[in-house]
């Protein structure tokens, strides 16, 4: 298999070219040194895997995930970054990532992430999943979203997904109001607040891709 590592840092191009030599997973890699020679190597060799700094020069990991997202071009794409909150690992997700790995805990989880990934899964850091408040299982030892009625859970997989009420609606043939009303009990059902936990639950717990 293929992989390309795009990072402006050659020291850490070197370590994560290590630990991906260590793995024998992969038989050819490749590097960038920055975003827009990393996405033409992207569109004109073939990869399995990508390895991509969410900030680049000339074009950063996010706008590489944004330019394939435009011409429907998939891969396993692992954006690496300084920043550990929920909403930069969720904006990635989004946008096509297969992973979000914070670049502190880059050395200890790559090993897994890149296992878990190209297993079809989906990987969140340690460090990005420490930081949400909520469980994916409750007291009873149930996860949360099987006590979900049948069309709570298809809002809960749409709204995890990035659609709008309006979209969710078109989809479901139900009004705008309906379903702004199974939103609010899927969040009070879920113990939470805002779409974006819902996502990483989504993630974290396999029900999207």
């Amino acid at each position: 298999m293929k992989i390309l590592i795009a990072d402006d840092h050659s020291v850490v191009r070197q370590g994560l070219k290590q630990i991906i030599q260590s793995l024998n997973l992969f038989s050819n890699i490749e590097e960038a040194s920055d975003g827009q020679e990393a996405l033409q190597k992207i569109k004109s060799e073939y990869f399995d895997f990508a390895i991509l700094d969410i900030s680049m020069p000339k074009l950063s990991g996010l706008d590489i995930l944004q330019s394939l997202k435009s011409i429907g071009m998939k891969l396993n794409i692992l954006i690496l970054s300084v920043h550990s909150e929920e909403q930069y690992a969720i904006r990635a997700l989004r946008m096509g990532a297969s992973g979000y790995l914070s670049k502190e805990s880059a050395y200890k989880e790559l090993e897994l992430a890149i296992r878990k990934i190209s297993l079809g899964q989906k990987y969140i850091s340690a460090a990005i999943a420490e930081k949400l408040t909520f469980n994916s299982i409750d007291p009873t030892g149930i996860p949360i979203h099987e006590k979900l009625s049948e069309r709570e859970y298809q809002v809960l997989c749409l709204l995890a997904q990035g659609l709008s009420v309006t979209e969710i609606g078109l989809k479901l043939f139900i009004s705008d109001k309906t379903v702004s009303t199974y939103r609010i009990r899927v969040l009070e059902k879920m113990g939470m607040k805002k779409n974006a936990e819902l996502t990483l639950y989504a993630v974290k717990n396999g029900l999207i891709e």
